[in-house]
């Protein structure tokens, strides 16, 4: 006979992600995304051009080097962020069994 007192299929089905966890991290890696991409626009625009408009905010080529590199780091690394969340959000739901009950014989 068996025994099932101590059974609980709950146990089995793994946890859902905190939704607001998440969505705050996309939003996060978001933001990253479009700081990098206003630096990355701001270095080329400060270091290819000559017009009047950017007159106000004088750049040196030094400068203009380091924004493009920070706007380029923050750009992968809030992309590297968002792909990683959604990635992690679009998990599917199944049973949780551990990877040796996985493996077919």
């Amino acid at each position: 006979m068996k025994r099932t007192d101590g059974f609980d299929a709950r146990r089995l089905r793994p946890r859902q992600h905190r939704s607001w966890g998440s969505r705050l991290g996309a939003a996060l890696g978001l933001l990253l995304i479009v700081a990098g991409a206003l630096f990355i626009g701001t270095g080329v625009a400060s270091l290819f051009s000559d017009i009047d408009a950017l007159a106000s905010m004088p750049l040196d080529k030094e400068a203009a080097v380091t924004l493009l590199t920070l706007g380029l780091i923050l750009l992968l690394l809030g992309i590297f962020m968002r792909r990683r969340v959604r990635r992690r959000m679009q998990t599917p739901s199944g049973l949780s069994f551990s990877p040796r009950l996985k493996k077919r014989r």
